[in-house]
């Protein structure tokens, strides 16, 4: 649970991002599907890595809510 962190293991989720090789990926894949190019295995895989991406920006959302709350960064505008 996320209160049972410390502050600053709190600070540090602030800042989790994709992994790069996970995000180039992404980002190919995405050109792939914009293009039309998308094999079936492709899209799988795309599937997999866009699942991937919004359970971190969940995570992410969740720990800078969490952060404001503790008074350890502004809230964003």
């Amino acid at each position: 649970m996320i209160f049972a962190l410390s502050d600053e293991q709190v600070l540090v989720l602030t800042k989790l991002q994709m992994e790069p090789e996970q995000d180039a990926r992404l980002s190919e894949l995405l050109d792939r599907q914009q293009s039309g190019t998308l094999t079936e295995s492709d899209r799988s895989e795309l599937q997999t890595l866009m699942q991937v991406y919004q359970e971190g920006l969940l995570r992410k959302a969740t720990v800078l809510s969490e952060a404001v709350k503790r008074g350890l960064i502004e809230p964003l505008s």
